[in-house]
């Protein structure tokens, strides 16, 4: 059996090295089936050395601004480096709690977490699996439409959700694999002020999306003045 591929990318001054290192621990820990971890980054500088690194492709479009998840739809190429098979593109900015061995085995073609506030199909790209080369209309319809696509579509997996179940090709993780910190693990004022977040029964993933990051959240900083986060102390055992 060929070895199946994780994926991330780091891009900017957002995240750390420590981002990539900390995430690629997690997957060795979780991850029992035969595999690569790849980075497609701007700037290799501190990824440990298990990490294949390749560099981030070139956009073909121009997309400037404050929203560069787009850059995740290169991840649609006909060919992507020397990657075949099955792929599992994942955030930096999450942690791995249990075996993830199921995101490859679970049937469906492009495999994404169901959007926890929309409820009109929109997947969160946080953690998405595709086949590399086997769906290259996603990226060829995005350079056709951009930058029309920006008064349509708000970030990329509103566009990549969108265009996937045109096609029938579209699932969804079971709702217990992957939990937002935000949505299930904070608990809302006022109780916040007294209870540390809590873990979500049966979850393998969770993701912080927005604010805050682990390395916030550990501390106790929900990067809004509105929202309270006591320290939480258990990221610390997953995420290192």
């Amino acid at each position: 059996m060929p070895p199946v591929n994780v994926l991330c990318m780091k891009w900017g001054v957002k995240y750390s090295a420590d981002y990539v290192n900390k995430l690629y621990r997690a997957v060795a820990r979780h991850l029992s089936l035969p595999h690569r971890f790849i980075c497609l980054t701007d700037d290799p500088a501190g990824i440990d050395a298990g990490v294949e690194i390749f560099p981030l492709p070139s956009m073909p479009v121009d997309i400037s601004g404050p929203e560069r998840g787009w850059t995740k739809i290169l991840t649609f190429s006909e060919t992507l480096y020397d990657l075949q098979g099955k792929c599992l593109f994942l955030d930096l900015d999450l942690i791995i709690l249990d075996s993830i061995d199921e995101f490859f085995t679970l049937d469906g073609d492009v495999l994404i977490i169901r959007d926890w506030l929309k409820h009109d199909g929109t997947g969160n790209s946080s953690i998405y699996r595709f086949e590399v080369g086997k769906h290259t209309y996603v990226l060829e319809e995005f350079i056709k439409q951009w930058p029309a696509l920006k008064q349509e579509y708000r970030n990329e997996q509103e566009f990549i959700s969108a265009i996937l179940l045109q096609k029938n090709a579209l699932k969804y993780w079971p709702d217990a694999w992957c939990k937002s910190f935000k949505r299930h693990c904070m608990h809302p004022f006022p109780l916040s002020i007294f209870k540390e977040p809590t873990l979500p029964a049966g979850a393998k993933i969770i993701v912080f999306h927005g604010h805050p990051n682990p390395h916030a959240a550990i501390e106790g900083r929900s990067g809004k003045w509105y929202r309270f986060l006591k320290p939480t102390s258990w990221i610390s055992r997953y995420w290192y």
